[in-house]
């Protein structure tokens, strides 16, 4: 009994050594990669994005780089982050709190961004705004907000309408009205060749300076007319209503050209209706405004009379290629941040013909061409459209 009792003091001794020694080992160092919503991963603007000019012509400026050394899956294993995580307060954040969760089939992009706290949806989804006081009183918090929703796109669409029994083109019966998403065109999926940059109005560039109507004065000392010059102006304002604006723009794609194909189109199946087509852009407008005094009936009343102070002189800008359809002969090579009009177009052409020949309502989406490119012509396209009688109305 005295050798097995002394063996198994032995290995006791034995397994608690090792667990002690792998207490005492150090743990793996957590990723060095940044959400965009800490604002801290967002490229600062060069000199030209600073400095620009009417007639110039703008760089692109690379988006952020995911950090190489973030833990990655192993192949075949599961999503990382769950589909319903909670949204972490985006004011709270630090720089190096966790990306945010991706999700399968969308551009990486932190979609949180786009209704944060504090700030309200407007009914078109063009714009987001907020009242919160400590944006219109803090210049850096401020600009690190704007800097913040730079690095997400706005959603560039392409609305298709046929109507008749109305000469007017907003009124009569609806036969088709179909959308389309044109957003991943401006993400592409290696974060490198982002092509986006934050752009300040320039010297002599009619803007809303922190007046009422549009104007070529004054310009902002000191940082040469940048962001943090900007801010500051605005939160030194003691206009009781005043208003600090980021516009989100697409620059670059040929939308006649596309206009073009989609008339073509309509045209060859012989609609006998009135062809509308129409390229909207939504959630392109981040807007900070001074807090009510007192409500916000009275601060409307207050900017009716006296006038609002509004300061639209920064544009987050999401280029379609880095330069005009057409303009690359004799300049050089034109890149497209994902694909050309052509290919696009090529892609999309018989999705959006199958849409229209059934009479679709809603958007025209990858199932559309997924089943295209799975099974050829689906069974429900009809070879010739009955469009019905020549004239009815509602």
């Amino acid at each position: 009994m005295d050798n097995t009792e002394h063996a198994e003091s032995q290995e006791k001794a034995r397994l608690r050594q090792h667990l002690q020694s792998q207490e005492q080992s150090p743990l793996p160092s957590p990723s060095l990669s940044r959400s965009p919503a800490s604002g801290s991963n967002t490229v600062p603007m060069s000199e030209e994005e600073l400095h620009p000019r009417v007639d110039s012509h703008h760089s692109p400026v690379p988006g952020p780089v995911h950090n190489p050394q973030s833990s990655t899956p192993p192949p075949y294993s599961g999503p990382t982050s769950p589909a319903q995580e909670p949204l972490p307060d985006l004011e709270s954040q630090s720089g190096g709190s966790k990306p945010p969760p991706r999700h399968a089939g969308l551009p990486a992009l932190d979609y949180r961004l786009y209704k944060p706290p504090l700030f309200e949806l407007s009914q078109d989804k063009t714009t987001i705004k907020t009242s919160a006081a400590h944006l219109s009183a803090n210049a850096d918090a401020l600009v690190a907000l704007i800097r913040q929703q730079a690095t997400i796109p706005p959603k560039p669409q392409i609305h298709i309408v046929g109507r008749r029994g109305s000469s007017h083109p907003s009124s009569g019966r609806v036969d088709f009205s179909v959308k389309l998403n044109l957003l991943p065109l401006l993400v592409p999926d290696d974060a490198r060749q982002r092509m986006d940059y934050l752009r300040c109005v320039g010297p002599g560039e009619v803007a809303l300076r922190g007046g009422t109507k549009p104007a070529t004065q004054p310009d902002v000392e000191g940082d040469g007319g940048g962001l943090e010059a900007w801010a500051a102006r605005f939160v030194a304002d003691t206009a009781s209503v005043k208003a600090f604006a980021l516009e989100r723009v697409v620059v670059n794609l040929d939308g006649n050209w596309l206009e073009g194909q989609i008339r073509a189109l309509v045209a060859g199946m012989r609609y006998p209706g009135t062809l509308n087509v129409s390229f909207p852009v939504t959630h392109s407008r981040v807007v900070v405004q001074s807090p009510d005094r007192v409500n916000k009936f009275l601060t409307s009343v207050a900017g009716f009379f006296a006038g609002k102070r509004k300061y639209e002189v920064v544009k987050s800008v999401w280029p379609f290629a880095t330069m005009p359809r057409g303009a690359e002969v004799g300049i050089g090579g034109r890149r497209c941040a994902v694909q050309s009009e052509e290919m696009w177009w090529k892609e999309w052409r018989e999705p959006i013909r199958y849409a229209i020949a059934n009479k679709r309502h809603g958007w025209v989406t990858n199932e559309d061409k997924l089943e295209l490119l799975m099974e050829g012509l689906p069974s429900g396209a009809p070879p010739d459209v009955d469009w019905g009688p020549p004239d009815y109305s509602s």
